[in-house]
């Protein structure tokens, strides 16, 4: 063959190559955008959901929870809002990235293997929760729970009534359980057993609790247990050991106390 020809030829299929590179390229910018769009969608959905103000038939979710929900940034520790004159690129309501704050040591801390029950390693410092508000009053309080499942880190919302004691909703948004087993906690028949039960007594000490096997309807306990998952033996554990720690004095209660004082 000619050395025109081979030039020509190789010359064709680097077009070729180039070409369908920057296609592609094109492709995934713009479907990791339409993702990135879809998971914030989703996740938004969830805490409607978990407040109680997702509808059938609901057509702009982000205008609801706009309308709806207030986010408010808070510091665990305390319970104390963080004012906007702290905010930072990273510690922000806008662009609050949970996950990015759990790796980061400027914005959590490594957790004793004697207290991290939720299997997460560290704790953030900062928290986005969210309030629905009824005639300036708070109704509900919606808080992010995530940790250890029996093959992912579980993440969700776990909603509170305005008495701050009872729940209001429950549900997941992100994990990788199995289908059939562990994944029965995107079940809605399952996260509707939440609805009602105490998740506090009346000296404040949490004591909602995922059991093994069924709740005794009977039981004197019956108000704060929850059916376990059948055949997730370790997803039931998880679920009910993330939300004791999120609920505990190493998770939300300060802030949670904070809220019944001024109530």
């Amino acid at each position: 063959m000619p050395d025109d020809s081979i030039k020509k030829t190789v010359g064709v299929a680097l077009g070729v190559c180039l070409v369908c590179s920057v296609l592609v390229s094109t492709a995934a910018v713009t479907l990791n955008a339409i993702q990135e769009e879809n998971k914030k969608l989703d996740k938004i959905k969830n805490i409607l959901l978990a407040g109680g103000l997702l509808s059938d038939g609901m057509e702009d979710i982000k205008a609801a929870y706009d309308e709806k929900v207030e986010p408010t940034l808070i510091e665990l520790a305390t319970g104390a809002i963080v004012s906007e004159e702290n905010y930072d690129k990273v510690l922000n309501i806008e662009h609050f990235d949970l996950k990015a704050i759990c790796s980061h040591s400027d914005y959590s801390d490594a957790i004793s293997p004697k207290k991290d029950i939720a299997n997460i390693k560290r704790r953030p410092r900062y928290m986005l929760v969210y309030s629905v508000k009824e005639n300036g009053q708070t109704d509900k309080v919606i808080l992010p729970v995530f940790g250890k499942g029996l093959w992912s880190t579980l993440f969700g919302f776990v909603a509170l009534n305005k008495d701050m004691k009872t729940v209001a909703g429950f549900t997941f948004y992100e994990h990788g359980e199995t289908p059939g087993l562990g994944g029965e906690i995107d079940n809605p028949r399952w996260k509707k057993m939440w609805l009602g039960k105490a998740a506090f007594n009346d000296a404040g000490e949490v004591v909602i609790e995922v059991l093994k096997g069924k709740v005794d309807n009977a039981g004197a306990n019956a108000n704060h247990q929850i059916d376990g998952l059948s055949g997730a033996t370790l997803t039931t554990r998880g679920v009910d050991q993330l939300v004791k720690y999120w609920l505990s004095s190493d998770g939300y209660g300060p802030f949670l106390n904070k809220l019944r004082q001024e109530g």
